[in-house]
């Protein structure tokens, strides 16, 4: 989402953008799919109709701990759109707006060529230009590596789900945040009358049971009976699901190092929060922004940390006890004797309307 946003305000600017995209089609992704009300501003300023899309509102959260349930509605309008469906929309967007877009091009090398920069592609070929923007995901580029974040032990898992009529039903317009031994899961709606199942599961628990899918989804049903009883007379969409190790929640970088840094490779916040792709679209909207000043990437680097550090940390220290058992019972009692526990957490670990309206150079009510 950083790169694709990016991509569109830097062409609808009249700047020559070449975006290499590594998928030539349409392509599921690791992540929780949630749009907090940040990103559908972000995204509504782009072009996109989220509805149009068919993206699914999201008003409530519910956390899960054993046979425990508390809901909150969300302090804000919320939405859950798949990535699949998503990323295309914003490539699209990117092209309509005077955008290269290469399809199936794998990055292999970026590098500095004097006052510029010179990406090679697998294939041999390579493309230079004036400025590069890193914009990788959780997925490093071989030649700029980010360091470790405050959480490395997490490995995630992702998988779509057709869950029976009447357990869609009562995930409707919720998201179910489901603790575990070692880690949590987030259930949620998305377009097509799926759900989104995503969690995170400590390195040592998923060796544990023998680093099998199988047997941590078994596990998981063992310890949470309301996530088996949502899944149950449900069945996943996929043959398997998609995974992803070394997590670095917590990294935030302050300074550049050479390329604009953007989305998960400038700040990566623990996916409980839900604010992942906000800051995704947060840093494509400030890079833009500090770009088209005349401004460096180091200037860029140093705002997006002022912005989001505060919130990052914040949830990386959640998140690491989110993973632990005394840690979830906690939690899990403390939400049901202040309801309004959820809601603070959402609050404080969105992008702060300032830090929106800095990004955008407009005021959001």
């Amino acid at each position: 989402p950083a790169g694709a946003a990016l991509a569109a305000r830097l062409a609808g600017a009249g700047r020559e953008v070449v975006l290499l995209e590594r998928e030539v089609g349409p392509a599921d992704k690791v992540c929780g799919e949630f749009l907090s009300r940040e990103a559908g501003l972000y995204l509504t300023a782009l072009g996109l109709d989220l509805g149009a899309l068919g993206a699914v509102p999201i008003d409530a959260v519910r956390l899960c701990e054993r046979d425990h349930v508390a809901t909150v509605a969300l302090p804000f309008a919320a939405h859950s759109l798949s990535r699949r469906v998503l990323d295309e929309a914003l490539l699209e967007q990117a092209a309509a707006r005077g955008a290269r877009v290469v399809r199936g091009a794998k990055v292999n090398e970026l590098a500095r060529t004097g006052s510029g920069w010179r990406a090679r592609l697998d294939d041999g070929t390579s493309i230079a230009g004036g400025a590069a923007f890193l914009a990788t995901g959780k997925h490093d580029l071989r030649s700029h590596k980010r360091p470790p974040g405050l959480q490395n032990d997490l490995v995630a898992f992702k998988v779509h789900w057709r869950l029976a009529s009447k357990q869609a039903v009562e995930l409707d317009r919720h998201v179910e945040l489901v603790l575990f031994e070692g880690g949590y899961a987030g259930l949620q709606p998305v377009e097509g009358g799926r759900a989104n199942l995503c969690l995170v599961v400590r390195r040592a628990r998923l060796a544990r049971l023998g680093a099998g899918w199988d047997k941590l989804l078994a596990a998981m049903q063992a310890e949470s009976p309301h996530l088996a009883a949502r899944l149950a007379g449900g069945e996943p969409c996929w043959a398997k699901p998609l995974a992803l190790s070394a997590i670095p929640y917590g990294f935030v970088r302050h300074h550049a190092d050479g390329p604009w840094r953007l989305g998960d490779q400038a700040a990566v916040i623990p996916s409980f929060s839900g604010d992942g792709m906000s800051i995704a679209l947060h840093s494509a909207e400030l890079a833009a922004t500090t770009y088209l000043e005349g401004g460096s990437a180091d200037a860029y680097q140093r705002r997006l940390a002022h912005d989001v550090s505060g919130q990052v940390r914040l949830a990386t220290l959640l998140s690491r006890g989110l993973v632990r058992k005394p840690a979830q019972v906690a939690l899990g009692a403390a939400a049901r004797l202040w309801p309004g526990l959820m809601a603070s957490v959402a609050f404080h670990t969105r992008v702060s309307d300032a830090a929106l309206s800095r990004a955008m150079l407009v005021s959001h009510p």
